[in-house]
């Protein structure tokens, strides 16, 4: 699988590269397909003539799918093979975002997001498996940062494709767009196999596992490890909603800035999002995942509070970089953590479970951001934030197979 080249460094082989190769590309134009209903949102909500919490409604429907899809599409990759099903996933929420282009009532629009977002959910995972049993543990930390840096990438290919489309052909021929990924599909089909590991696994008749959701219940132990992490999760995607959905409307409202300012304050955030998935990774590989969540996580709860003193687009641009590079910085090693506690035989369910639970539940954070700004002010939206992560710290200490001498022995299960 790895070779040497003439400087000693390993190297990785071509299977290795289609493999970091595709499921890079798929959770990129995932995060794509995703990001296009915020930018087209507005031109839903006007063309369709709906109101804000119907319109809202359609984030929660696509979250719930997500939840669905992961289960579903997670216990089918664990039984009947990773690259089968990954394209099955990759086509539906490919299919189902294109079909918004014939959306011309709200229920429709509910009915194509739910379905992307059952694609979509399925998606993750799987990539994240594939990926785990193509390289040696100790790069893992490595390899799912690049993955999730280019879910980053994807938001900003989402942001250029919506900016040129919608003023010129409308929001309905935006999510044409979204039809790329199939051609992802045949390229899987024909140059990726599945992995030797996950061979192995259902080669062994008389031992081969159960897959099913029950078995990341099926001791207390097992159960508590599942459960903490499904927490960690949502307290994850909380943050990353709760940032990128309100605080680009609170810097116009508050510093006056522009649309365009506020756009800048977005890539400035993605950029410093990516920077810190790459180092969380290096940091995970090297020094272990408890060391790294925690210094990400306390880092967490203390930067977020930059906000509520900044005074001019300077100080966003840079606080948001800051507080992007430790609050989603984290994201990039879920993939990693959990395919090292979790066997082969239900690796993908677990991955799929995990994020999407965090997804599902983290996602209506917005809502209660929204309230608190509402009733109360920035600072208390922010404290908020950071007694999430410092619950989340507490959590992740919990969880066993994160100490050092556990996560970076290679034969620990």
């Amino acid at each position: 699988m790895i070779s040497k080249t003439a400087q000693g460094k390993t190297a990785m082989s071509g299977y290795q590269k289609r493999v970091l190769a595709s499921s890079a590309a798929g959770l990129g134009l995932e995060s794509m397909d995703i990001m296009f209903l915020s930018f087209a949102l507005t031109s839903i909500i006007a063309d369709l003539n709906v109101n804000g919490a119907a319109a809202g409604l359609i984030s929660s429907i696509t979250n719930v799918g997500m939840l669905l899809g992961g289960v579903i599409f997670g216990v089918l990759a664990d039984k009947y093979g990773r690259i089968k099903i990954f394209t099955y996933t990759i086509l539906i929420f490919a299919l189902a975002t294109g079909a918004m282009y014939f959306a011309s009532n709200i229920y429709l629009v509910y009915l194509f997001r739910f379905l992307a977002g059952i694609g979509a959910g399925g998606e993750y995972g799987i990539g994240m498996a594939i990926v785990a049993e193509a390289f040696p543990k100790e790069k893992l930390g490595k390899m799912t940062s690049i993955v999730a840096v280019a879910g980053q990438m994807g938001a900003i290919l989402a942001a250029i494709i919506a900016a040129i489309i919608i003023p010129l052909f409308g929001w309905h021929a935006l999510f044409l767009f979204g039809l790329l990924p199939v051609v992802m599909t045949f390229f899987i089909r024909n140059h990726l196999d599945e992995s030797e590991e996950w061979k192995k696994s259902q080669a062994d008749t008389e031992n081969k596992p159960n897959v099913s959701l029950t078995e990341l219940f099926k001791t207390p132990k097992l159960a508590r490890q599942t459960i903490s992490l499904m927490m960690m999760a949502i307290i994850q995607i909380a943050g990353y909603f709760g940032l990128m959905n309100w605080l680009p409307s609170i810097v116009q409202k508050n510093l006056g800035l522009s649309v365009s300012g506020s756009s800048l304050w977005m890539i400035s955030t993605i950029v410093g999002m990516s920077l810190g998935m790459l180092l969380f990774g290096k940091i995970l590989d090297t020094l272990g995942a408890r060391l790294a969540y925690s210094v990400f996580l306390l880092a967490s709860a203390a930067s977020v509070f930059i906000f509520v003193y900044a005074s001019n687009q300077w100080t966003m641009l840079i606080g948001g970089a800051i507080v992007g590079f430790f609050a989603n910085g984290m994201f990039a090693g879920y993939g990693a953590i959990v395919s090292r506690l979790y066997p082969t035989s239900i690796r993908s369910t677990a991955n799929n479970v995990i994020i999407n639970t965090g997804r599902a539940v983290g996602g209506f954070s917005s809502v209660v951001i929204g309230f608190l700004l509402d009733q109360y002010n920035l600072l208390v939206v922010m404290g908020f934030l950071s007694i999430l992560y410092l619950i989340s710290f507490l959590i992740m200490l919990s969880v066993s197979g994160l100490k050092r001498e556990n996560y970076l022995n290679p034969d620990f299960k």
